[in-house]
């Protein structure tokens, strides 16, 4: 009789002497042996591929997420529900995204010809498919620390952002490692992990089934994807009210996925929302000051403000600093001497000591300096397509008055939309490519060094100014940001280290020599210089909003001009552009949804913060945040510490909250926020 022993028997005589001498009948024996190899026989199918690659992916997403839970332990608050419910939730997800996965071998198990499937030809085939899966699966697990650890989140629009921007991600991943290493580990991790497997891939070869039974097992497998994309959202893991918990419980490709899929959010679709009419009613009432004047037109924040003294011709420099946290300052408790020049200014400014950033994207505070707009969910309106031209934007309002806008990046500005929007809405872009190489001491993927940018910076004022004209210079610095390296020589801390505590301190030193030089030049009695941070450098709170993680520092530095003082108000970035409006005692049409926080009445300021999903609105200690679903919540926030505590909705904070993002998002997409 035939023996039919999955593995094969090498030497036939041998093994049917041991089955006579022990008195065994030989296919008695061949059904013991395959009963032994039952694992094996999982893969004796067409289909064993698709099931073996399955498990590869759960295997591995398994793994990363247990990794990230020992990562984060601190932060879980020892709720072991919790974590097991972020294992289960998290193994929902990983099935979801092992069905999407190996679609490519599925498909090439149900259309291969049998005959063909059983050639020998195939292995390599089958070989090269999975040795390719296990090396994107270990790059993904790795990638995924790599951005936990930067941004306390699964994948998400940030994500979706880097893959946009290839060219300057892969040059800073160059930069920031051992690519020569991380390619040999890939590889290695390939044939390492491939190699224990080979002989289950194997096993399907051996198989042999119609395409008719083919065809009804990929029909079968094909219900689980398209489950997955019309049934499954990204909402379902969220289990507990600790943020670690439900960014656990999810799966870092579905939440890519997902992001790319939802880059806008339409705020009536998802929102909570109230009559249009009554919330534009709201916002008039929130927006009218002493100052200001309504304008006919109901679905409109337009109003005029009327200084009340001559108006003051002066320039104005707007320096956004990347991922410039407050706690970085001395002021704010740091003792590392990172950012000595900025302490010096504190006291020399008018410098807020409660001022909170819109968003955690350098896009997003770019988005609240020119617009003046709260921050409508999905991405930053910098970024939306079709690129909007016209809109209501400082740039706009000083250009108009005769002012030169210009918005200097050291940087591509093609990168995050950005020359694109400042092109089309009252700036002039000056970019990387306007510098001279010869000038240019150090670039990283994102840009020329810090000091080069202020080098250019200087140039373009002594232009404006040779050319008799005021100028408002926006300027967004690039330094503080990985791989964090910066010329050598400059400060104590050497680029070699590639530490965010050197990159912050290269910022500032680069600060103050801009400052030295411009105190040389004959326009520098007549500026008001503002530096202030695009957002922090982490949001790596417990909860949706972690309010401390917006907090950043802005100083309006102008000796002889403004005069130095704390100002304690709380004041949200949006409120930024009437503020500096207000020093020139500007009269103009506004609008703006900003405050000039200098002349507001104490118990009239409130804060606007956002992630792509969550919106909140802060006011009086208490917080709403408006998410997906229709969902809300409140909180009492101390901003002192950070904490938050839940409390029951209060209509009239939840209201103002809503009327403040709905009108918002209405005039953004009826084209009414325009000039």
């Amino acid at each position: 009789m035939k023996c039919t022993h999955p593995e094969g028997i090498k030497e036939k005589k041998i093994f049917i002497n041991y089955c006579c001498s022990h008195g065994l009948p030989i296919a008695y024996f061949c059904r013991m042996a395959q009963r032994t190899s039952l694992f094996t026989k999982i893969f004796q199918h067409r289909f064993g591929p698709v099931v073996l690659m399955t498990l590869l992916v759960t295997g591995i997403s398994l793994f990363t997420r247990i990794g990230l839970i020992i990562f984060s332990f601190s932060e879980l608050d020892n709720n072991i529900a919790g974590i097991l419910g972020s294992l289960l939730t998290g193994f929902f997800y990983d099935i979801i995204v092992a069905s999407f996965f190996v679609l490519p071998v599925a498909v090439y198990c149900w259309l291969m010809k049998d005959s063909w499937y059983r050639k020998k030809w195939q292995k390599p085939v089958l070989y090269f498919f999975f040795i390719v899966a296990i090396i994107i699966l270990v790059f993904t697990s790795i990638a995924e620390f790599v951005f936990w650890d930067e941004f306390r989140s699964r994948f998400n629009f940030i994500a979706v952002d880097y893959l946009v921007y290839t060219n300057e991600v892969m040059n800073n991943i160059i930069e920031s490692y051992n690519m020569p290493l991380v390619i040999s580990g890939l590889l290695i991790a390939g044939a390492l992990l491939f190699r224990p497997i080979r002989k289950w891939v194997d096993a399907s070869l051996h198989t042999s089934l119609r395409f008719a039974k083919r065809t009804i097992v990929f029909l079968l497998y094909l219900l689980v994807p398209l489950a997955g994309y019309f049934l499954v959202t990204n909402k379902f893991k969220n289990i507990s009210h600790n943020r670690y918990v439900n960014e656990l419980g999810g799966n870092g490709m579905y939440e890519f996925g997902h992001a790319f899929w939802q880059n806008e959010l339409d705020y009536n679709i998802f929102y909570a929302t109230r009559n249009d009419t009554s919330c534009f009613n709201a916002v008039h009432q929130l927006l009218q000051e002493k100052e200001s004047r309504l304008t006919p037109g109901l679905f409109s924040t337009e109003r005029l403000i009327s200084a009340d003294s001559a108006e003051k011709k002066l320039n104005i420099v707007l320096i956004s600093v990347e991922s410039l946290s407050a706690i970085y300052l001395k002021h704010f408790g740091n003792t590392q001497n990172i950012t000595p020049f900025l302490d010096s200014l504190v006291d020399k400014s008018l410098f807020f000591e409660h001022f909170f950033a819109s968003g955690t994207r350098t896009v997003r505070g770019l988005e609240a300096l020119s617009l003046g707009i709260p921050p409508t969910p999905g991405q930053s309106i910098i970024k939306r397509m079709p690129t909007r031209k016209d809109m209501f934007t400082i740039g706009n309002v000083l250009k108009d008055k005769g002012y030169d806008s210009k918005y200097i990046y050291g940087g591509n500005a093609f990168f995050d939309n950005m020359g694109a929007f400042f092109g089309r809405n009252g700036y002039s872009i000056i970019d990387q490519g306007d510098i001279p190489k010869a000038a240019i001491h150090h670039t990283t993927a994102w840009g020329v060094a810090d000091e080069d940018l202020f080098t250019q910076a200087i140039k373009e004022m002594d232009k404006s100014y040779a050319a008799g004209k005021l100028f408002f210079h926006h300027i967004m610095t690039v330094s503080n940001h990985r791989p964090f390296t910066y010329p050598e020589g400059r400060i104590d801390i050497p680029p070699s280290q590639q530490s965010r505590e050197g990159a912050v301190k290269y910022t500032d030193w680069s600060i103050g020599r801009f400052i030295d030089a411009a105190r040389t030049k004959p326009w520098f009695a007549n500026t008001i210089f503002v530096i202030v941070a695009d957002h922090c450098a982490k949001v790596a709170g417990k909860s949706e909003i972690p309010v401390m993680d917006y907090h950043i520092p802005c100083w309006i530095y102008a000796p002889g001009i403004v005069t130095a003082r704390i100002e304690n108000k709380l004041t949200a970035q949006i409120d930024l552009p009437p503020t500096l409006l207000g020093l020139l005692n500007l009269s103009y049409k506004s609008k703006f949804y900003g405050y000039d926080v200098l002349k507001l009445p104490t118990g009239k300021e409130r804060l606007f913060m956002g992630t792509y999903q969550n919106v909140a609105y802060a006011r009086n200690n208490k917080m709403v945040v408006l998410s997906p679903q229709q969902k809300i919540e409140m909180f009492t926030v101390d901003f002192i510490t950070g904490t938050q505590t839940k409390i029951p909705l209060e209509d009239s904070l939840v209201n103002e909250a809503i009327a403040n993002y709905q009108t918002a998002s209405y005039l953004f997409k009826h084209g009414l926020y325009g000039k």
